[in-house]
């Protein structure tokens, strides 16, 4: 009895770590979590996700083949590059400094500074069509998107098998389909912080935040995802450049602290090397070096390792059966 106790209870517990999108996706949530919202134009599907990380890796995306999603999203760093910007294609300097990508599923809006991108499947086209600056190259040449992959057998199945509906069209909107499908799938929720493992520092540090951080810093995903001023010296207007109200001049988007630690640099322009500097530069807000300490002992503990060693989310080293 006390064996078959036991079996329903294990049951009971997988039951909250699994949940099913309508298409059939199968999400793998800690307790408590709800999927990431999925817009019905695209339901997710294996086959989409699958299709989606093979294109995330796809230097074919960019103008000249040298580029590719992956290149500034580096699985290792949490999805980020570990530059203070990075150039596009053609040598234009960055503007400003690439985001991680943990639960990018989740946040809304998308970029530091433009509070209309709230959809991942509008977000693609700023790096890969983008002017302001150039990315990927690809405005003036979405023609080439069907031409390269299409040319390939292997992506023709796989867009086949991923938009039924759409005759496995290979086109801007379906690459854009599948690459959001794949970066929902990046769910990290696995760190020290999660399973409650938090050192004495880090607990202590937990408490400082609270009372210091947590106003902006909010939510599982430690952002309120709102728009603040937090250092007036810097020459990037920011959300003021898309509002036009000047007292929004300066003003980013709170970002998420998933994987932090792995993250640097910070900031807008990445000019906080470390996080003890990021920590000190938050203006307005007393503390003391042992906090401080504290607080990046917590923020440390935000680093899920699972995440950044996961083979599902690594680069794909076959497709159709064939090494890639």
């Amino acid at each position: 009895m006390r064996r078959a106790t036991a079996a329903l209870l294990a049951l009971a517990a997988l039951a909250l770590l699994v949940a099913a999108s309508p298409a059939g996706w199968i999400w793998t949530l800690p307790g408590g979590a709800a999927p990431p919202p999925v817009p019905a134009g695209n339901p997710m599907s294996a086959a989409k996700v699958e299709l989606g990380r093979r294109l995330f890796y796809d230097a074919d995306l960019s103008i000249d083949g040298t580029m590719s999603c992956a290149t500034c999203h580096e699985q290792r760093r949490g999805f980020a590059d570990g530059n203070r910007t990075m150039p596009g294609v053609h040598g234009d300097p960055g503007r400003r400094n690439v985001p991680g990508l943990a639960n990018v599923g989740y946040l809304a809006p998308l970029t530091w500074a433009d509070p209309r991108l709230t959809g991942l499947e509008a977000q693609v086209a700023v790096p890969m069509f983008g002017e302001a600056p150039v990315e990927m190259g690809m405005k003036g040449a979405e023609a080439e998107l069907p031409r390269r992959l299409g040319s390939d057998t292997c992506y023709r199945k796989m867009f086949k098998a991923a938009f039924p509906r759409e005759r496995g069209r290979i086109d801007a909107a379906t690459v854009a389909m599948a690459l959001a499908a794949f970066q929902r799938t990046l769910i990290s929720y696995g760190s020290p912080f999660d399973r409650g493992q938090l050192s004495p520092s880090a607990q202590r540090g937990k408490a400082a935040f609270a009372a210091a951080c947590a106003e902006c810093h909010s939510g599982r995903n430690f952002t309120d995802g709102q728009f603040h001023a937090l250092e007036t010296a810097t020459k990037d207007g920011g959300l003021a450049e898309i509002t036009g109200r000047k007292d929004d001049a300066g003003s980013f988007r709170t970002p998420s602290l998933r994987n932090v630690a792995l993250t640097a640099p910070y900031f807008h322009d990445g000019s906080a090397a470390t996080l003890d500097e990021a920590i000190r530069r938050h203006g307005g807000i007393a503390l003391t070096g042992e906090e401080r300490g504290d607080i990046r002992a917590l923020l440390e503990a935000l680093t899920d390792k699972g995440f950044v060693t996961d083979p599902e989310f690594a680069y794909p080293e076959t497709a159709c059966g064939k090494a890639l």
